[in-house]
């Protein structure tokens, strides 16, 4: 059976005092859960995934960002996604810090974290398992993932590479 591919990036945003910048979403996917803002690129016009990290960032939060003030830290293939999907995901870190809490979207609610109080908020498994632990230990690198999310099966990650 054959299941689609979805691209998607993910920004990755502090504050001046080091917090991460999650939304609570409130649309699958990860309905419920915190992530960091991101979305789907726009395929039918050949939007790059830098393009769509600047065009995600200004939609959910208004603030302005530039290719400049991105680094493209990791690029993770997700198979079976919630058994619904395979997604392909440019992760960025943001080099900007954004000055402050963007209001309430749509799509979600904004918080501030520590990475030490993400532990009792309600993250999903696969940023648990592998986002967040490429993002504290290659932020300024690069890494690719390999993850098998099929949902019979336990958690998979296997690094590819790691510049």
């Amino acid at each position: 059976m054959s299941i689609p591919y979805k691209l998607a990036v993910l920004v990755f945003i502090e504050n001046a005092w080091g917090e991460q910048l999650l939304i609570r979403r409130a649309k699958a996917p990860n309905l419920g859960a915190w992530s960091p803002v991101g979305g789907k690129l726009e395929t039918a016009s050949g939007e790059s995934p830098y393009e769509c990290a600047i065009r995600e960032t200004r939609e959910e939060t208004g603030f302005e960002i530039t290719t400049a003030d991105l680094h493209l830290f990791c690029m993770i293939a997700e198979k079976s996604y919630e058994g619904s999907g395979h997604w392909l995901m440019f992760l960025f870190r943001c080099k900007k810090p954004i000055p402050a809490l963007p209001p309430d979207i749509d799509e979600g609610k904004f918080g501030f974290f520590t990475r030490a109080a993400m532990d009792d908020i309600y993250i999903p498994e696969t940023d648990r398992a592998a986002l967040w632990p490429i993002f504290d230990n290659h932020r300024d690198r690069f890494v690719t993932l390999r993850v098998d999310c099929d949902p019979a099966k336990p958690l998979s990650v296997e690094t590819e590479e790691i510049i």
